[in-house]
């Protein structure tokens, strides 16, 4: 069976220039920008079918096996999004367990609508979100030793996300990523998301889910250190000081209230910081390796 993308895309008008962090920016090599976005087309695809609440479940579920069939036929070329990714993980020798590992995630989204626990949604940003950090890492040929603080800081980008978008989540897609036992434990329940702020229930809730998150900055803040390509380095290290600007925020303000999202100012500062970052550390091993 063969379909195109005008058959099973549901584009919803994001792009790369909406996203909270930086997607294949000027950080990353010019030579290995086309496959970062290859890569992020795809997974855009992919999160707009999931998204969409007009289609149902088993639809979803349909679409996203199709572009994985697609992805992994040698041969097949009837979604453009998957072939482009297709011929990007030939030239440069990536596996494509990270894409299928994203659909994995977006059929979980298309079927599954809450969390019972930390652990659960944990489960969850395993393959929603470390496979992003993890395609990176093999893009640049850095060793898969750094996808420990990887995962932790793009698990950390994706709860962040959750945070932001709670309200709306719950509201257009009946979906909440905040843990239950987390609502349970603060006397609150998902009902209380759509309110016009955060009452004190949710509000302790959302701080204890910002609690849970900068215990994974911890090991995000070392990836840093543990990448040898000054690009990358000078990338995640921006990223690791937007997602610090951006849970600082979230402490501050209302999501439930507002949109909370970063400034041009929070990029200009954490870009400058990120590039600094990136330099001291590569002096620092050099110094280390005289």
């Amino acid at each position: 069976m063969t379909a195109t993308t005008a058959e099973i895309a549901t584009p919803s008008g994001k792009h790369a220039g909406n996203e909270n962090f930086p997607v294949g920016s000027q950080l990353i090599r010019a030579d290995l920008r086309p496959h970062v976005h290859a890569f992020y087309r795809f997974a855009r695809t992919g999160d707009d079918i999931a998204d969409n609440p007009a289609l149902e479940p088993d639809d979803k579920v349909r679409r996203l096996n199709l572009m994985q069939e697609v992805l992994l036929h040698p041969t097949r070329d009837d979604i453009p999004e998957a072939v482009a990714l297709r011929r990007s993980l030939a030239e440069t020798k990536v596996t494509p367990q990270h894409a299928c590992d994203l659909l994995t995630a977006f059929k979980m989204d298309a079927t599954k609508q809450r969390y019972a626990d930390w652990g659960e949604l944990m489960t969850y940003c395993r393959y929603s979100a470390s496979p992003v950090g993890r395609q990176l890492l093999d893009l640049h040929g850095e060793d898969s030793a750094g996808w420990f603080a990887s995962d932790a800081l793009c698990n950390a980008l994706q709860v962040i996300n959750h945070l932001q978008d709670a309200k709306v989540d719950y509201l257009e897609m009946d979906r909440v990523y905040v843990p239950l036992d987390h609502l349970a434990a603060s006397g609150a329940d998902v009902k209380r998301l759509d309110a016009a702020a955060a009452d004190g229930g949710v509000r302790q809730t959302l701080d204890s889910l910002l609690d849970e998150t900068d215990k994974l900055m911890v090991d995000a803040r070392q990836l840093p250190g543990v990448l040898a390509d000054f690009r990358l380095r000078a990338e995640s290290a921006t990223i690791v000081r937007l997602a610090d600007r951006m849970i600082a925020a979230l402490r501050a303000r209302d999501p439930l209230a507002e949109r909370v999202k970063p400034s041009k100012r929070d990029f200009l500062f954490s870009g400058l910081e990120g590039v600094g970052w990136a330099v001291v550390v590569g002096f620092r091993g050099r110094r280390a390796a005289a």
